[in-house]
């Protein structure tokens, strides 16, 4: 993992168990958050903070074959009432998360940092299509064997759950080990989130930055 002496957070393993928040202030360029998701840190604020930079204790995660999938989900998402995409309209994803009644930590701040990682193939999104609209998806930062789901979005009802199908048929079929999930909602606990100690989160993060073969996508091919 990088070293955090030049960031603004405490690296989590000097943290008291329990205590989520490891720094405040800094910036949101590329480095700096690569720099966090590789030390098990994730920005998460509102326009009106400066930004705050956490490690929840315990860490909220998927294992990568432990989404629940319903037989009456399983049937939906392979009726063709729906169709998936990848990076198609990364945008555009996360505007859908962040148009939420009830407010949104997604600020233009993040809208424009995310969409920088995405633009150096680090952050990467799941559309769900009806037609040619877009209903529902996700997105998430993915370094090596490490996915952090970040967000989801439906307009249609299972929309969200469908782009979490295609999000774990990926990373399994691609190899990942780690699917990070920050922290424990009623919503992803029924979907199989579950909670584990900090420490135990940083060890197994360490063991998926190691998996230097695995990629989200492939990369392009060199010209002929």
């Amino acid at each position: 993992m990088s070293s955090s002496d030049s960031y603004p957070w405490i690296h989590p393993h000097f943290m008291p168990d329990g205590e989520g928040l490891v720094g405040v202030g800094g910036d949101l360029q590329p480095r700096t958050l690569i720099a966090a998701y590789t030390n098990g840190v994730f920005p998460w604020f509102e326009d009106s903070d400066p930004i705050l930079w956490w490690s929840p204790d315990p860490r909220a995660i998927f294992e990568v074959d432990g989404l629940v999938r319903s037989k009456r989900l399983m049937r939906t998402y392979r009726s063709g009432k729906f169709s998936i995409s990848f990076n198609r309209a990364f945008t555009d994803v996360m505007l859908g998360c962040a148009d939420r009644d009830e407010g949104t930590w997604i600020t233009s701040s993040m809208l424009e940092a995310y969409t920088e990682l995405h633009r150096l193939g680090v952050t990467h999104s799941v559309e769900v299509w009806m037609d040619d609209a877009l209903v529902g998806g996700l997105y998430g930062v993915a370094i090596r064997g490490f996915f952090a789901a970040e967000s989801m979005f439906h307009y249609e009802s299972d929309a969200s759950k469908i782009a979490m199908v295609a999000l774990f048929d990926r990373l399994q079929m691609r190899g990942y080990t780690l699917v990070d999930t920050q922290m424990l909602t009623d919503h992803t606990q029924r979907m199989g989130a579950i909670e584990i100690p900090r420490n135990d989160y940083l060890q197994r993060l360490a063991h998926a930055l190691t998996q230097k073969q695995v990629t989200f996508v492939d990369p392009p091919s060199a010209p002929e």
